[in-house]
């Protein structure tokens, strides 16, 4: 038996800067299920992936939050449970920011729809909350969540560092799917951005005769930025951990160094809070109605859609371009 890992230890401004990264995230992903709550015409299939997402998100961010409360110094009954839960939602959330890349590229470039789209939704469950599910299942039972000393996370439970094949459990348990995100993710939505434009050309021949064509280019101009933002967030936050992972696997002792310790906090408890920054206080849709909520001032009625004006006004012609676009998804994206 290897002797126990060395912990990293944690001082009082490092764990309140992991704990308040924990609050925002929750209160983060809180409010992007309020606002899913709250305005039902908002509710698009994209933002309806985001709010499994943000589910995903808030348990991790309570789990996390939990563990670094608690600073566990050995192993025990509620570290092998906030080992559970946060391994849970946290490779939920990997599989959740995958789909919902993958859906904005079907969407687009396979102009999924209908039925199709419902499948499709269908799937995604079965495997964003089966597959973390049943790893969690398997790690528990066989007894490989535990105590890690702090060197893979900061102050929380994940993979005992005493197991024998703790490698192997820590790519099943996150690792791997991590770092399929990373890969995953840039290619899906750069395809997806790519193939924004040919649909803007398709609606060209339509743009003059409506009103507030300019409102349209602005508004699928802003969600192109955003979507295109996705990937660059998940990747910034989360490089941290696999750096630290990396460090941990090769007994470099870089890997207790105060920034990275910091910077792996937040990283991996943030999701939910730069996911409200981004769908919520940087959609105009959204932040417009919160802000009147809060102010206790009347909202104003929810704008009519412009895919209502342009089906209504102009025949369908999705014959000679061979595509359609969604106009709610680019708006509410």
């Amino acid at each position: 038996m290897p002797p126990p890992a060395p912990p990293t230890v944690l001082v009082p401004s490092e764990r309140a800067v992991v704990l308040l990264s924990c609050v925002l995230s929750a209160l983060g992903s809180g409010l992007l299920v309020a606002t899913h709550a709250l305005w039902p015409d908002l509710r698009s299939r994209a933002r309806r992936l985001l709010l499994f997402l943000s589910l995903a998100d808030l348990l991790s961010a309570a789990s996390y939050f939990y563990g670094v409360l608690q600073d566990f110094s050995g192993p025990s009954w509620d570290c092998v449970l906030q080992g559970a839960l946060s391994t849970f939602a946290n490779t939920s959330s990997f599989f959740w920011t995958v789909a919902i890349a993958l859906y904005l590229y079907l969407s687009i470039v396979r102009t999924t729809r209908g039925p199709r789209a419902g499948r499709l939704l269908l799937a995604f469950h079965v495997v964003s909350w089966g597959v973390p599910l049943a790893i969690t299942v398997a790690a528990v039972t066989l007894k490989k969540i535990g105590y890690d000393a702090s060197d893979v996370s900061v102050g929380w439970c994940w993979i005992d560092l005493e197991a024998k094949d703790r490698v192997l459990w820590m790519l099943l348990t996150g690792k791997l799917w991590e770092l399929l995100a990373y890969d995953g993710s840039p290619w899906a939505v750069c395809s997806r951005a790519l193939g924004v434009p040919a649909q803007h050309q398709a609606l060209s021949e339509y743009r003059p005769i409506l009103s507030e064509a300019h409102r349209l280019q602005h508004h699928s101009s802003m969600a192109d930025k955003k979507l295109v933002l996705i990937p660059l967030i998940f990747i910034c936050l989360r490089v941290w951990s696999t750096v630290r992972f990396v460090l941990t696997l090769c007994g470099s002792p870089a890997v207790r160094a105060p920034v990275l310790v910091v910077l792996h906090g937040i990283g991996n408890t943030f999701q939910g809070g730069a996911n409200c920054i981004m769908f919520v206080f940087c959609t105009r849709a959204v932040r417009t109605r919160l802000f009147s909520l809060c102010c206790c001032c009347p909202s104003p009625p929810p704008a009519e859609s412009l895919a209502g004006p342009l089906r209504a006004s102009t025949p369908s012609r999705t014959g000679d371009s061979g595509t359609q676009v969604d106009s709610e998804e680019l708006l509410h994206t």
